[in-house]
């Protein structure tokens, strides 16, 4: 409105416009209820005198309705409120409420079939609508009174909010956006001009933070920008996407009895999805290669951040086939941990661990439905295997002219 009125968000007479429009609307309000009540009664803990004696009441009625409510009364206990259109707003393809225009533009890209990205700008309706009737090519040619909330000066906007706050007996919901720069100073400004204001709240967002907000204007992102984020979960990670895993992850420990000696396993989960993040293996006092453990760990890390299941990555591990010092081992002391191999063993352990932290954290409707999908995905795998191992269950591969599990290291040669 204030665009087409050619009024600058934020400017002395956008304020007295917002004022008289708020006024008015409180006025009705407060008529029509008044009206209802004389239809259908009042609401039940109406009371006259509590009523009266507020500044809302004295400030939005005159000496007129003032005896008609006395005598009806009031249908509604809340008149008025500003609720959040952000989302709303976008979907509706309309203006956000008493919030500003969030930007004149958004960029929206393309995957080209000729090996590269186009980004092109999506213009808010209203400036499209402007630059269509002009002949603007370019948003920089706007007047000045298409301000966005990127640009605004946040005392500005929270005089707009404070002079709608004034006509509104419920409250408001309503978003400062400040720029990547703003200071902890400058929020504490923030926060202390808005109480001198009288504002009952208001939320603040700043650009770039970790939390993406509702409304974002920056769309691109590269490789190295996402792995500076929060942990999110690996099931919607963009193609070459490596996430970092957080200090808050949930860990689990497994001593693993090797043909080699002790292996020390070690996993990192997400404490809110459950999915793999990292893994530490060290061998004990005996055991083999320790630099090859690290480098089996640091794989199994990197493909878990970066995307790949945790049975995806079991099912290579349990492909490593049998280890010889395994299955002397396991034949002559029977003391060696479910596998065939360490990378098996391991494998056999990441899966324990990642049930137990599953059972153990609090998921929601979603994060459930994707642990269910998990285990669907498993129990066909389990179908589909042919012979089974009489022992694990797990399926029997034809090596060397014997059937055995790559599993637990069951053989029937044995």
């Amino acid at each position: 409105m204030l665009i087409k009125m050619g009024i600058r968000y934020g400017s002395k007479e956008s304020i007295e416009l917002c004022d008289m429009i708020g006024r008015k609307m409180a006025y009705q309000a407060i008529e029509s209820s008044s009206l209802l009540a004389e239809e259908y009664g009042s609401y039940l803990k109406y009371d006259m005198n509590a009523v009266s004696r507020s500044a809302y009441w004295s400030k939005h009625t005159n000496q007129l309705n003032r005896d008609r409510i006395f005598y009806n009364g009031l249908r509604n206990s809340q008149l008025l409120t500003i609720a959040p259109t952000g989302s709303l707003s976008s979907m509706l393809g309309v203006s956000g409420g008493i919030e500003p225009i969030y930007a004149n533009y958004y960029e929206r890209k393309t995957e080209s079939l000729h090996g590269h990205d186009e980004y092109y700008k999506v213009y808010t309706p209203i400036v499209k609508k402007y630059m269509e009737t002009y002949g603007l090519n370019d948003d920089s040619k706007l007047p000045e009174y298409f301000t966005t909330a990127q640009k605004l000066d946040y005392k500005e906007r929270i005089d707009i909010q404070a002079i709608w706050q004034e006509h509104i007996d419920a409250s408001i919901s309503s978003t400062v956006n400040v720029p990547n720069d703003f200071t902890i100073e400058d929020v504490e400004k923030l926060y202390l001009y808005a109480w001198e204001k009288g504002l009952k709240g208001v939320t603040i967002f700043r650009d770039g933070c970790a939390r993406t907000g509702i409304l974002s204007a920056d769309t691109k992102k590269d490789t190295k920008d996402v792995q500076d984020l929060e942990p999110y979960s690996v099931d919607n990670l963009p193609r070459g996407t490596v996430i970092k895993a957080d200090d808050n992850c949930v860990g689990r420990k497994r001593t693993l009895h090797t043909g080699c000696g002790t292996l020390h396993c070690e996993a990192f989960f997400d404490p809110d999805t459950g999915d793999l993040l990292e893994t530490y293996f060290s061998k004990g006092s005996s055991g083999g290669c320790n630099q090859f453990m690290i480098g089996l760990s640091r794989m199994i890390s990197l493909s878990s951040r970066g995307g790949i299941d945790i049975y995806s990555i079991v099912d290579q591990l349990k492909s490593a086939g049998t280890c010889p010092s395994y299955a002397v081992r396991k034949a002559t002391k029977h003391d060696t941990s479910v596998g065939s191999s360490c990378p098996v063993a391991i494998g056999n352990a990441l899966i324990d661990m990642y049930k137990e932290v599953m059972s153990d954290i609090c998921v929601d409707e979603e994060d459930e439905k994707k642990v269910e999908e998990k285990k669907e995905i498993e129990n066909v795998r389990d179908k589909n295997r042919s012979t089974k191992c009489p022992e694990c269950g797990y399926e029997l591969f034809f090596e060397g002219g014997c059937n055995t599990c790559k599993n637990c290291g069951w053989s029937k040669c044995d």
